[in-house]
């Protein structure tokens, strides 16, 4: 990118975030100030995309600390900023990881005072946020290692340095192919209802100057009917254990599509997107959306008076349909299950 856009950043005393609901058309940032201010960017979906809510979460946790500091009761208060951090979306594991991980610390440290708590809470956010960019970068080169000169990769939704600290997941193997040298092409899902793939995607993609077209959600299936594209890489959620995973609705039909037309389907994500502890993913849980998000664009209704609507924001799509998931220690291929190094 000419301006390298930023997901999100710590200034030192607040974490800016960048609002994604004004994208493409410009360039905005929220001061979140408190940890309640962090809730409401990922819960309205100002920032999103698994590993930048799980940072984002790690920094309202800072945020929450220096709050309880002047506190009667600085525990409790700690205890509450868990629940709502946690609260603000149910589908990625990051989110809940990164708040649990931070609450731990928090209580580890308790008796040493809300100073004490405020400096570890902070240096626990920043290790995240590079271990967040390192891993998308492990993430990006392995995944890279994937594509071929003459290749033309569908995706969907937003998995690029929008979505993440840094560099991306799925777009970032792609980009990262892309600078490799390799004659690469993209078809990019617009992905509704928020248009992420439109919005957002588009927009790394024309800053990369990688080669692409937008096509609407229905139109995947013709595209590989006619051998438009010939690989499909998407980015994930949460990752059961038996390698099911949630991705942005409209994956699944992807991975089914892929399956039909024999085209290589890959996911990409790092280990903290991983949910061990659930054996599939029938035990994810798949948020539902407001349906004004599918009856109306841009504050415009679309769709005719009474009428209602079903908008999950994500599905899951099968283990068995899946050619490999990509992580920042390579592709683990079927049959999956086994999660050391591949």
């Amino acid at each position: 990118m000419s301006q390298e856009l930023r997901s999100l950043f710590w200034t030192g005393s607040s974490l800016r975030v960048l609002d994604q609901l004004r994208l493409p058309f410009s360039i905005e940032y929220i001061e979140c100030t408190s940890y309640r201010d962090v809730h409401d960017v990922i819960r309205n979906m100002n920032t999103r995309g698994a590993p930048a809510i799980g940072v984002a979460a790690a920094y309202g946790m800072a945020l929450a600390a220096r709050e309880a500091e002047p506190s009667q009761n600085p525990r409790q208060f700690m205890l509450d900023a868990t629940a709502t951090l946690k609260s603000a979306r149910p589908t990625a594991v990051n989110l809940g990881w990164s708040v649990d991980r931070a609450s731990a610390i928090a209580e580890r440290t308790a008796d040493r005072g809300p100073a004490v708590v405020s400096v570890e809470l902070l240096k626990n956010a920043d290790e995240l946020a590079a271990d967040d960019e390192q891993h998308n970068l492990s993430i990006s080169r392995f995944g890279a290692e994937l594509f071929d000169n003459g290749d033309a990769i569908l995706t969907i939704c937003n998995t690029g340095a929008l979505a993440t600290y840094r560099y991306g997941t799925a777009f970032g193997a792609i980009n990262e192919a892309f600078r490799q040298g390799k004659r690469i092409e993209v078809y990019a899902l617009e992905t509704r209802p928020y248009l992420q793939g439109a919005r957002l995607t588009a927009l790394e993609l024309v800053h990369a100057g990688i080669p692409f077209r937008l096509i609407t959600d229905g139109m995947a299936g013709i595209c590989m009917a006619r051998r438009m594209v010939n690989k499909v890489i998407v980015g994930a959620d949460r990752i059961a254990a038996n390698g099911d995973f949630a991705n942005k609705i409209g994956t699944y039909q992807l991975a089914v599509l892929a399956q039909y037309h024999h085209l290589p389907f890959y996911a990409a994500a790092p280990l903290s997107s991983f949910d061990l502890q659930i054996e599939s993913g029938q035990q994810i849980p798949v948020e539902e959306r407001d349906e004004e998000e599918v009856l109306s664009m841009a504050g415009h209704r679309i769709a005719a008076e009474g009428a209602h609507a079903f908008n999950p924001s994500f599905d899951v799509t099968p283990h068995e349909l899946v050619s490999g998931i990509v992580t920042e220690l390579g592709v683990f291929r079927p049959p999956f299950g086994h999660w050391e190094r591949p």
